[in-house]
């Protein structure tokens, strides 16, 4: 990455002394170099605005006895010598309430423990990265999740959705985590982008309706999103690869196929997991991702479809979808995609196109984790 630890001491210095604005400090910081910042004297300035009472800084280097934090306005700030940068941990802890500890909630780098989430100072070996409140195209803010692999030494770049459930071992219920970190192959960085309440307008290219209501349409913004706002950064920050992907489930799936068949320059492969292939057909009759892609014949982007479930398939409405079956996770449609790309577009299996079924697997991340190394390992050898 860049190396702003002097534009951002000087910056985080003048928020310590009230010239400049504590919150446009911490957010540039958080953007660019990273809380805690390293200063030219190889101490650490920690800063946070984390609210009111008197805050302090424990951690692995000091054997989280924690020294008290001052103060300047809301911001809470300590400069600390750290012994072993590499690797060590540490919390903020309300001095009134020493139940209160809590990660940086701006900090850069983290991991986990068997209290949860954990800020690192540094790290020397794989570990996720935070970046917060992006935005673009007109959507809502959201962060982003980064797996760094080891010494930040990659060469393939995937951008995954639903960034929230990837690496977080106990993420917001009711999602459970994919601990994707377990399976990943050497080399590969992971950009996760957060979803949003927005998740079915912003995974969708087309509406559909579902229980009565009309929902969806909004993947092209997320894809703009995705093209002109997160991948420049993250390719900015860490470096151009030479393979690039997209992986995702259910819409996250969908959502990731309708990017590459905007984007075929773009990416050399998609990962998708029990998508949503049906889209744009389940309460209309609308447009699929397999119209869009019989419209725009074969493109040069290798596709792994897997999906879980069992059950028949057919199609009872004459709609031209085999889904009115009682197969679940999107096994019929998911194999039909895979039938029209192979017989109809010229797909060749184990060459541009591969297929999984794992029979009665279920729709949640548990049954995407415990699979999803096969689509992995294909792309790590691209």
């Amino acid at each position: 990455p860049p190396d702003h630890a002097a534009e951002d001491e000087a910056l985080l210095r003048a928020a310590i002394a009230g010239t400049e604005d504590a919150a446009e400090a911490l957010s540039i910081i958080a953007l660019r170099g990273g809380l805690p910042v390293e200063t030219a004297d190889g101490t650490f300035l920690f800063a946070c605005r984390c609210g009111d009472g008197e805050w302090g800084l424990g951690g692995s280097f000091n054997g989280w006895a924690p020294a008290p934090m001052a103060r300047a306005g809301a911001l809470s700030w300590i400069e600390a010598e750290v012994l072993l940068p590499d690797g060590a941990t540490y919390k903020f802890v309300d001095d009134y309430d020493d139940d209160t500890w809590r990660s940086d909630p701006q900090g850069r780098r983290f991991t986990w423990d068997e209290h949860g989430e954990i800020s690192l100072v540094r790290a020397d070996d794989a570990h996720v990265e935070r970046f917060y409140g992006f935005s673009g195209a007109g959507l809502v803010p959201r962060d982003l999740q980064v797996w760094v692999p080891d010494d930040a030494d990659f060469t393939h770049l995937l951008v995954a959705h639903d960034g929230q459930n990837l690496f977080d071992p106990a993420p917001a219920p009711p999602a459970t985590s994919w601990h994707l970190d377990d399976s990943l192959p050497p080399g590969v960085l992971v950009v996760g982008i957060d979803n949003t309440p927005d998740r079915f307008d912003e995974y969708t290219f087309t509406t559909d309706v579902l229980s009565g209501t009309t929902v969806g349409g909004q993947a092209g913004a997320y894809g703009t999103f995705v093209e002109e706002t997160v991948r420049p950064f993250i390719e900015g920050h860490y470096g151009p690869p030479a393979v690039r992907g997209l992986l995702g489930s259910s819409l996250g799936g969908l959502v990731s196929l309708t990017i590459a068949q905007d984007h075929p320059d773009t990416y050399d492969m998609v990962l998708s997991m029990s998508a949503t292939i049906g889209w744009g057909s389940l309460g209309t009759d609308g447009e699929t991702v397999v119209d869009r892609h019989r419209a725009l014949g074969h493109q040069d982007v290798a596709l792994y479809l897997d999906s879980g479930g069992s059950g028949s398939c057919y199609d009872g409405d004459g709609d031209g979808v085999p889904d009115d079956g009682d197969a679940n996770d999107n096994l019929c449609t998911n194999s039909w995609y895979r039938d029209v790309l192979s017989s109809e577009l010229g797909y060749a299996f184990d060459d541009d196109l591969w297929h999984w079924h794992e029979a009665g697997a279920g729709h949640n991340e548990a049954a995407w984790a415990a699979r999803v190394w096969r689509p992995l390992e294909l792309f790590a050898g691209r």
